[in-house]
């Protein structure tokens, strides 16, 4: 059986960050309508995996106990404790400062698989281009604002996210060749939606159904649900089956450039120079990155 062109696997990732770069304003659309971040986590985590479950059918478990609680990881550092953590940290740090935290996960996980898989290794050539590419991503993320506030609680918080993302692909890694996206990415819902349900015994779920009938409340949970986490999360697991982990990663130093140009075009936020110098310097690196020779 003929295998898929790399580069189609490529394009699935820079989709997937595409997407997750432009959802901010349809979780601050829904957060304005007086959702809060569990609530809207909950109800795009079910509708995906509600949505995924027929594509998915057949195997219930993993092969082996190991791999059940692989899965389980994954479903908590990709989708439970990841989402709260972020958001949590936009109640006590700026957003340049989450952003900017959230965004060193490919540098941490180029880190720690160099040091556990010799394969995952970067080559110099790969190392300047990640560290343009992350030079240029710091560009875009203070947008001609040199100036950050620290904030422990919430800086803490964003790295906290930045490692689970860590954790999440070396889990997905280890489940590489045994499993196909399909079964991960829905077994990563169905983990993610069990371990956010203790927060409700905190602060109970409690959305009036009347809010849902809203098309903007509607339609921006069926973009959150069906397009930035089912398809997303399948693309961007099969990406890293597929190309490894450290390589899928980099494309998050995209996520703040997709970001800036979302808010320009919808909240009229201005772009810099700075940024558009930033915006070079990431596609620069990471082609440098992507350099056969």
């Amino acid at each position: 059986m003929q295998q898929t062109p790399s580069y189609r696997y490529h394009l699935a990732a820079l989709f997937s960050v595409f997407v997750w770069g432009a959802t901010f304003v349809s979780t601050k659309v829904l957060i304005a309508h007086g959702l809060n971040p569990a609530e809207i986590f909950i109800l795009r985590f079910a509708m995906a995996y509600l949505c995924i479950l027929p594509l998915a059918r057949g195997r219930l478990f993993a092969e082996n106990l190991r791999d059940e609680a692989l899965l389980l990881a994954a479903g908590v550092c990709g989708g439970s404790f990841y989402f709260l953590t972020e958001n949590m940290a936009l109640e006590f740090a700026p957003a340049s400062n989450v952003s900017l935290i959230v965004c060193t996960a490919p540098v941490w996980t180029a880190l720690v698989l160099s040091i556990l898989d010799p394969a995952e290794r970067m080559s110099r050539r790969q190392i300047l281009g990640s560290a343009l590419a992350f030079a240029g991503m710091v560009l875009v993320v203070l947008n001609g604002r040199f100036v950050l506030h620290l904030s422990p609680r919430g800086d803490l918080l964003a790295l906290c996210a930045a490692w689970l993302w860590v954790f999440y692909s070396m889990a997905v890694k280890r489940l590489a060749g045994r499993y196909p996206a399909l079964f991960i990415t829905r077994k990563v819902f169905f983990y993610g939606l069990l371990t956010i349900l203790p927060v409700f015994a905190l602060k109970p779920f409690d959305v009036p159904w009347h809010l849902l009938t809203q098309p903007a409340v509607w339609g921006n949970l069926l973009f959150l649900g069906i397009v930035a986490s089912m398809l997303c999360y399948l693309l961007w697991n099969a990406a890293m089956l597929r190309l490894g982990a450290v390589r899928t990663t980099n494309y998050i130093y995209l996520n703040p450039l997709v970001t800036i140009l979302t808010a320009a075009l919808c909240i009229d936020e201005r772009i810099t120079p700075v940024a558009l110098a930033g915006a070079a310097l990431i596609l620069y690196g990471m082609w440098r990155a992507e350099r056969t020779q």
